[in-house]
């Protein structure tokens, strides 16, 4: 018999176990594995007449259902996005009043080009990056509690028969979690996936879970085009993320990591009560990670983008004559399918190259306004509408991984090979998913 022959001999009776029992062959084999066990424990132990049923194991009957452990999952994570939002409110409109005030004394500063730094630059690009430090910090209280109480790990093995079905398994979900703060610690995470095909997978996928620096993108543009369903906007962003991301895993298993995926063997912690000083430890080791990169990244690159608004000398700041709407505008018409093809646009999105939290800031130095008009301007200076600002939300959730992830997949993976693929692939992906939510968006709207 040829191997062919082998293989679809296999796959037929993989697909006849499954047809009798409606699961996958890994899960009733580990199923009646333990059953047998399970059996014989019973001839050689005694047990009490009446075992005591914990409560761990009553909530883990709920949270661990096959049916509707997955629900419950996205109605948790819908929950932590609305309380991102309800929560983070007062004081983010507090940051944004003194970021208005210190922009109004910035612009009295002599000289004029002085003031033009301060205001235009820092002011209206570190500052548009600041105000949504109290989002950030409350996505990582809250990822701390889902951790510390014990329901990540929950959350990896009620994950686990969905990953399977993209040639993953529930390890993998784990270091996706991590992504949703931050997507170097997820791909470093990767390490504890022993099978290379598996760890290589997740490794180029975890770009695609929307990290925290996105979230200033996803709150500015949401709060502004649709403030009456922002939670849910971006809610549904993250799921795309999600989803794309086990799209672009069960492509891979079976064009560039072709093989069997491994098995998932998970101790579950207990359940404890969350502490206020561990949740606080964990919220600032992850949140000061976003201060540092807003006091050198980010400022690095808003004084970048305002020399280069501002050059030559004597061109008006940020205009289509300066270095930086020249170089926009060079690359703008790529963009016009997926309906943001003006240059401030494009302009910021270069800059989210070096840092995601770079996009808010650059279009808050080029239209040098802070982030509680932000969208307001792009809307009467770029003629944007919320189907125009979804669209560059998506792209700016699938395109290319920053610099510092590109160069945490080279040491990782010891190749250019895989961050050059990483970044072709996320671009032409997040170009094609922008470019088919704008012109279908079209059509449906009339427009």
């Amino acid at each position: 018999m040829s191997r062919d022959e082998i293989i679809q001999a296999r796959d037929r009776s993989l697909s006849h176990l499954r047809g009798i029992f409606g699961d996958d062959s890994e899960t009733v084999i580990a199923e009646k594995r333990y059953g047998f066990i399970g059996g014989l424990l019973k001839d050689i132990l005694r047990r009490p007449t009446t075992e005591k049923v914990t409560t761990s194991h009553k909530v883990d009957q709920v949270l661990l259902h096959r049916i509707w452990g997955i629900p419950i999952f996205l109605g948790i994570m819908y929950g932590v996005f609305q309380f991102i939002f309800n929560a983070a409110a007062p004081l983010t409109d507090l940051i944004k009043a003194g970021l208005s005030q210190l922009a109004q004394i910035a612009a009295g500063v002599s000289p004029a080009w002085w003031g033009s730094l301060l205001g235009d630059g820092i002011i209206g690009g570190v500052g548009s990056v600041l105000s949504f430090v109290p989002n950030i910090f409350f996505l990582f209280i809250a990822i701390s509690i889902l951790e510390d109480c014990g329901y990540l790990a929950r959350a990896a093995f009620v994950m686990d028969r969905a990953m399977h079905r993209v040639g993953l398994h529930g390890r993998s979900f784990i270091p996706l979690v991590l992504g949703f703060g931050c997507t170097i610690p997820a791909i470093m995470a990767c390490r504890t996936i022993e099978n290379p095909r598996d760890r290589l997978t997740t490794m180029l996928i975890s770009p695609f879970i929307a990290c925290g620096a996105r979230l200033p993108i996803f709150i500015l543009l949401a709060g502004a085009f649709f403030p009456m369903r922002a939670g849910l906007v971006v809610f549904a962003l993250y799921l795309i993320g999600i989803g794309v991301a086990f799209a672009t895993a069960l492509i891979f298993r079976k064009t560039l990591f072709r093989g069997e995926s491994s098995h998932f063997v998970m101790e579950l912690p207990p359940y404890r009560l969350p502490t206020f000083v561990g949740t606080t430890i964990h919220m600032w080791e992850r949140g000061k990670h976003f201060l540092q990169r807003a006091g050198t990244v980010i400022f690095g690159a808003v004084v970048l983008i305002w020399f280069l608004g501002n050059m030559p000398w004597g061109t008006a700041y940020a205009s289509a004559q300066s270095w930086l709407g020249r170089v926009g505008s060079l690359v703008a018409p790529v963009f016009i399918p997926c309906g943001f093809g003006q240059w401030p646009a494009v302009a910021s999105l270069i800059s989210g190259f070096f840092a995601k939290e770079t996009v808010v800031g650059t279009l808050g130095a080029v239209f040098s306004v802070e982030e509680a008009v932000l969208g307001g301007t792009l809307t009467t200076q770029l003629g944007w509408t919320p189907l125009i600002a979804f669209a560059f939300m998506v792209f700016s959730l699938l395109y290319t991984p920053c610099v510092a992830a590109i160069g945490t997949i080279r040491s990782e993976t010891h190749s250019w090979k895989w961050p050059w693929l990483s970044i072709v692939y996320s671009t032409g992906l997040a170009w094609v998913a922008a470019t088919l939510i704008y012109q279908i968006g079209r059509l449906v709207i009339g427009s």
